[in-house]
This record gives C-alpha cells, sequence and structure tokens, in this order.
C-alpha cells in the first residue's frame, strides 16, 4: 500500500521530517543502504548551537554569515541560529544525549566560531547519537515504516507537481512505482563524486540529479567543502579527522615536521576550511610530498587523546597510526556540498509537492562555505520544517502521474568521472580544466540498459551532479568561499548572488 508521505533518506533530516509527518498519515522512509549507513552517521565534529551562558543567538547569526562569505540567505541563517536552542532541546528530551562537564552541557570551539557553542556526544560520534536519537522515535511511531536496500532512481511527476517516485529494489533487482501526497528528498551529500572523500559510498548525489532530471531549480552547487584533514594511509578509506582535533590545539606540520600555516593565514590551522585545505595543497606542491601531518601530541596527554576522541584513535589505530603518540598523515578530501535543490524556509522546492531537506537541500544558510557545525542543526531544524510544511497536503488527494521517461546511462566509468571530478572541479579550478571536463561529460554516449544494476544508478547520479558542478563552476568567474578559480583568484561584486540553474536553462 502506497504511503501518504514519501521521506528518501534515512539521516537526520529524513528522520526528523517524518516523525513531523506521523500524526498526519502513514509515512515510507527509503534507505539506500542499512538504515544507520548515512552521512549522518559519519557527522563526528559537533552540532553548532547558542545555548552557552557567554553565547548569543545574534554571535551565531554573525559567525554564520561570516563563513558563507556574503552569499548566506539571512533569513534562513537566521531561522538556523533562532530555532536551533529548542531544536536541541527536544533532542534531548528525547533521549540525546550530550558530552557534560557535571550536570552543565558541555561546550567546545571550532574554526571560524568566537563562542564555544559546539555540542559533542561520546566525544567524536555526535551524528551517530542524534540519529540514533531520532530512529529510536521514529520507530516508536507506528504511521512511520522503513524499506532497507532500496534506492530511488527517479521522481514521478504529475505536471509541475511530483506524485512519488521510483524505486530499485536491490534484493529483487526490480523497479517499483510509489506514489504519495508528497515527496522529501533528504538523500545527503555527494561526495562520492570526487576520488577523494570522507562521505559514505551512499553519498552519490541522488536527490540533487533526481530533482534536475525533474526540472526543479538547483542552487550554489559549484560550492564543494573540501574538508582539510582526511587520513591519508594506503588501502585505508578517507576517514575524517574532526576539525575538533584542531579546536583542541593539533598542529598541522610538512614533512620536515614544520608548522606551516602561519604562511597562509593568520587564524593558523583555525582558518576556514576552504583556507586550510588550500594551504595544504600549496605545501604539498611546494616540498612534493603526498601529504602533510596533523599533530595533537605536542601538548595533550595520550589519555585526554583517547577519552576525547576515541572512534578517531580507534579508527587511525586500525590503519596504524596511534594519534595519541604520533602525527597523522592527512590530506584535503571532499566533505560537503553547499548548495544542492533549490527550497524555500520550508524545504519547498519549485516542483509542487516536492521538499529537500539537510545536505541534500540550498536553503541558503551555508552560502559559499559552511560554518563548522552547522549542518546537523540544518538537518534537525529544516528537516523539522519541511516536514510541518508537508502537513498542509495531508487533505489532498495522490495527482495522477505521468508516465517515467525511459531510463538511459552514460557510457563511461565511474572512475573517470571521479578522476575529473577530483582533478579539475575539486580543490583548485580554472577554465580549461571546467570547459573539458563539462564538455566531456555533456557529450558522454548514453544507452539503456535492461540489466541496469546499483552501481549504474550511482553512475548515472554522479555523471549528472559531475556535469552541474562543471558548468556551475565555469560561470562563476570568481573565487569565493569553497569555490576557487586560480584564473579568478579574487571575489567579484557581480557574482554576490546564488547560482540558480534548471534543465528547462539547456
Amino acid at each position: 500500500m502506497d504511503p501518504d508521505f514519501l521521506v528518501i533518506g534515512a539521516g537526520v533530516a529524513g528522520l526528523r521530517a517524518a516523525i513531523e509527518l506521523a500524526n498526519s498519515g502513514s509515512v515510507l522512509v527509503i534507505a539506500k543502504d542499512t538504515l544507520r549507513e548515512s552521512s549522518s552517521e559519519y557527522a563526528q565534529g559537533g552540532i553548532a548551537v547558542a545555548l552557552s551562558d557567554d553565547d548569543e543567538v545574534e554571535l551565531h547569526e554573525q559567525d554564520t554569515l561570516n563563513a558563507g562569505d556574503g552569499l548566506c540567505d539571512q533569513h534562513a541563517v537566521h531561522t538556523l541560529v533562532e530555532e536551533g536552542p529548542a531544536a536541541i532541546q527536544q533532542l534531548i528530551e528525547w533521549g540525546a544525549e550530550f558530552d557534560r562537564d557535571g550536570l552543565r552541557l558541555s561546550f567546545t570551539r571550532e574554526g571560524a566560531h568566537s563562542r564555544n557553542r559546539i555540542l559533542h556526544s561520546h566525544g567524536d560520534s555526535t551524528g551517530r547519537e542524534i540519529a540514533r536519537t531520532l530512529y529510536q522515535k521514529a520507530i516508536s511511531q507506528p504511521s512511520i515504516r522503513f524499506q532497507s536496500y532500496a534506492a530511488v532512481v527517479d521522481l514521478l511527476c504529475g505536471g509541475t507537481s511530483i506524485c512519488g517516485a521510483v524505486l530499485y529494489d536491490e534484493k529483487t533487482m526490480s523497479l517499483a512505482r510509489v506514489t504519495a501526497r508528497a515527496v522529501l528528498l533528504a538523500t545527503g551529500g555527494l561526495g562520492r563524486v570526487y576520488k577523494e572523500t570522507t562521505n559514505p559510498d551512499v553519498a552519490t548525489g541522488d536527490g540533487i540529479a533526481m530533482a534536475w532530471r525533474a526540472g526543479a531549480e538547483i542552487s550554489n552547487i559549484e560550492f564543494v567543502q573540501f574538508h582539510p584533514t582526511a587520513l591519508h594511509v594506503e588501502n585505508a578509506p578517507r576517514f575524517l579527522l574532526s576539525e575538533a582535533l584542531r579546536g583542541e590545539g593539533a598542529y598541522l606540520l610538512n614533512n620536515s615536521g614544520e608548522r606551516f600555516m602561519h604562511r597562509y593565514h593568520p587564524l593558523l590551522e583555525l582558518a576556514p576550511r576552504d583556507v586550510v585545505s588550500r594551504a595544504i595543497v600549496e605545501e604539498m606542491r611546494r616540498t612534493h610530498a603526498p601529504h602533510v601531518f596533523l599533530d595533537l601530541t605536542h601538548d595533550r596527554t595520550p589519555e585526554f587523546i583517547r577519552a576525547r576522541f576515541p572512534r578517531v584513535y580507534e579508527t587511525c589505530l586500525r590503519y596504524g597510526v596511534d594519534i595519541s603518540r604520533e602525527a597523522a598523515p592527512v590530506h584535503p578530501a571532499a566533505h560537503y556540498a553547499m548548495g544542492g535543490v533549490a527550497t524555500d524556509l520550508n524545504g519547498q522546492t519549485s516542483l509542487g509537492r516536492l521538499f529537500a531537506a539537510g545536505e541534500a537541500a540550498c536553503t541558503g544558510v551555508h552560502g559559499a562555505n559552511r560554518l563548522a557545525s552547522n549542518s546537523l542543526l540544518e538537518g534537525v531544524v529544516f528537516g523539522g520544517r519541511a516536514g510541518a510544511a508537508m502537513r498542509a497536503l495531508s487533505n489532498e488527494r495522490v495527482l495522477p502521474c505521468g508516465r517515467e521517461v525511459a531510463i538511459e546511462f552514460p557510457k563511461i566509468t565511474e572512475a573517470h568521472v571521479r578522476e575529473l571530478a577530483w582533478e579539475n572541479c575539486g580543490i583548485l579550478r580554472d577554465a580549461e580544466g571546467l570547459s573539458d571536463t563539462f564538455r566531456e561529460l555533456r557529450e558522454t554516449p548514453m544507452a539503456r540498459n535492461s540489466q541496469a544494476d546499483l552501481p549504474l544508478y550511482d553512475l548515472r547520479n554522479i555523471h549528472a551532479v559531475a556535469s552541474l558542478i562543471a558548468r556551475c563552476a565555469l560561470d562563476r568567474r570568481e573565487s569565493r568561499g569553497g569555490h576557487f578559480r586560480t584564473d579568478y583568484p579574487e571575489k567579484d561584486p557581480a557574482f554576490q548572488k546564488p547560482s540558480l540553474i534548471s534543465n528547462n536553462d539547456v
């Protein structure tokens, strides 16, 4: 039986929306992998909120605007920071356990924050704890059901509105149509578009690609945040070494054991992420080294490091690096997309009955560069807002769906697309590389495949998203936030506006 509401994605944003919808009809939450495999699960750094005694909502708002480098939507930022404290208190009421000093919540500071406002859970497992709390709340609601190992491959359209989706069931290797009164895209990030990424395998930009094919507007997709410090060990995943390590005083060292950030920014290791990422790339080029090193051992005891960063410590140790006693080799990796499916403050996209929340959406909160630890808060706040807005459709009939378009797949390898994206749409960009990449992806032959499997559907989305990034990065002839053009290294006031594109523009 088809649900009243379809939620695509089981991370923080999707779960929060599902909970909001639970009393207004039946809700189906779709997970591409297990119900616990999402970018939310990997969010170590924490969740930012103005709750400490010496903090104010206005300060959090200003820090977010400063990080966004002139492209934040001020109304969206205000909504985020204003509603954040109540959202955190609600999570605590639902059972979320944040780290405390005695009975008081413990706040830390990260780069570009003017106050200690980052809450952590179990040291470095904040996303996992919030997702756990929301999942436990969701499964207590009889109207919410889950379907795992099901990938949504396309949206179903009824005119200019969305009436459902096409699912690929990995177990049966078959396609099925699901209709609903409203659909939420909470599919997470796009890091797997790049060769080097901290994101899980499921982060293939599915929501953005599906929305694009359906005709929705995509905003700021050229702004991708590259985390400066991913573990760089042969045959190891690019595991994120949390910014909180630098917040606790970790140094960045080159292959000669020298600190180098003083050459690039007055805030040293706590400079904005895009600055730190570019500095590391420049330092690696200057010293002809494959990576740099992150070192917290200079003034922190092994006991402190193991207690403060248990997950990071255990993961690094698994790959032969003991961060409590030695520096870890690190290298930048694609981490977070500031852009996505354009929405209003209630998650409404440019298509009727289609909503988006979390990393798949572009609310305007992050502008050109996300402030550290704002992403989990955005998922909680705007996931809840999207769910509340979708409730207004609970008495509407399901729209009749048109026939879905025949699915075609690009005749190109995933490895090649990811290499192109990393080399030409990555940390350093220029017109030549972007033009060549966009041209090659646009001219890639397409063909039907009756035996398509999940990797092929993933490739289809990776190809579409990489094309969008290349095109919008080529059009933005300036450097701002997470977008850096070596041929246009300065900000240009003419480009101080969000990018907006839909397939109607092609």
